[in-house]
């Protein structure tokens, strides 16, 4: 914490089956903080509005409305002022090859699902790549 006493509150909304993406609402009271992304972020403004800054950007005012997205890794400085209310949409990030691997066997079971539909239930072990 830089300045101020924030309180945030959250709420998930809902998790991937994998568990490698979920959404929720986060709210904030008055403060300045910096956070640290350690997973892709998606965030929509629903009240309030928001400074960023960080890692290169300069300070930016987000208001209602605004998206802003995060990749993993970025460090950012956040000024609430006031009060702040969001909608999240966080992923996990994969190394590029392991995405290769997954969308290959989601092409693969794909296949076997239109072509032969009783081999359905023997894919069920790959409920990850779903």
């Amino acid at each position: 914490m830089i300045e101020g006493h924030p309180e945030a509150r959250s709420r998930l909304l809902s998790t991937s089956g994998c568990k490698t993406a979920w959404t929720l609402i986060w709210s904030c009271t008055e403060g300045r903080f910096n956070w640290y992304y350690d997973f892709d972020e998606t965030i929509m403004i629903l009240e309030g509005s928001i400074v960023l800054e960080g890692d290169g950007m300069p300070p930016k005012r987000y208001g209602v409305g605004d998206v802003v997205f995060f990749r993993s890794g970025r460090r950012v400085t956040w000024y609430v002022e006031g009060y702040v209310k969001k909608v999240a949409f966080c992923r996990l990030s994969n190394a590029p090859g392991l995405g290769y691997a997954i969308r290959a066997l989601n092409k693969v079971r794909s296949v076997i699902r239109r072509n032969n539909p009783a081999l359905v239930p023997a894919l069920a072990c790959f409920n990850l790549l779903a």
